[in-house]
């Protein structure tokens, strides 16, 4: 990724911290994004976390919550973002196409709503998977390309297809499956977003 776009997405990140409405710190912890991450990382007593692109570590917040002894990394391409997230909770700024940490540094991994961010897909999964430890979790959340336009997007935004990302991580993980989601579990998804899970 060229680095005036890479300044660019900070720039814009930095900014989008300040909007506590479009860029909320928590998160409603009974919507299903919750609720399915948390089934398929399963026990986390121990575990280390990655939350890549964590934005103020929403996710990361309710997880420690539930599951004291998890160690929870949040990492965002935003300082700003990162200056929300949860005191005692490790931080660090980072980009999802270079991830600042060694290889199989975590137990699980996930992207929720950041992965359409990170300009480079296909370098994004492999750097995901890269620091999972094998037999570890990687989780994503996003939007499907099927459904571009029905939301406005910032010019370096990119979605992806169903089975587009199932095979970048196929590259890295020897368990891969997806479904449609939607915020409420009673409420029938529409097509927007995704959930993709792999056991590397």
């Amino acid at each position: 990724m060229a680095a005036d776009l890479q300044q660019e997405i900070r720039r814009s990140f930095n900014e989008a911290a300040r909007d506590e409405e479009h860029f909320p710190s928590t998160i409603d912890p009974r919507i299903y994004h919750v609720k399915l991450l948390a089934e398929f990382l399963g026990d986390l007593d121990q575990k280390r976390v990655l939350d890549a692109g964590c934005g103020k570590g929403r996710f990361a917040r309710i997880l420690k919550e539930r599951h004291p002894p998890v160690s929870v990394c949040c990492m965002d391409i935003a300082e700003a973002m990162l200056r929300a997230v949860p005191a005692g909770m490790e931080r660090a700024a980072g980009s999802l196409i270079a991830l600042p940490f060694r290889d199989a540094a975590f137990d699980a991994a996930y992207a929720i709503e950041s992965l359409e961010h990170a300009v480079d897909i296909e370098t994004a999964v492999a750097e995901l998977c890269r620091v999972v430890k094998p037999g570890g979790r990687v989780f994503v959340i996003d939007k499907n390309a099927r459904q571009w336009g029905r939301l406005e997007t910032p010019h370096w935004e990119k979605w992806f297809g169903r089975r587009e990302l199932e095979k970048l991580l196929r590259r890295h993980c020897r368990q891969v499956s997806s479904r449609f989601i939607s915020y409420w579990e009673d409420v029938e998804p529409d097509g927007l977003f995704l959930a993709w899970l792999a056991v590397k």
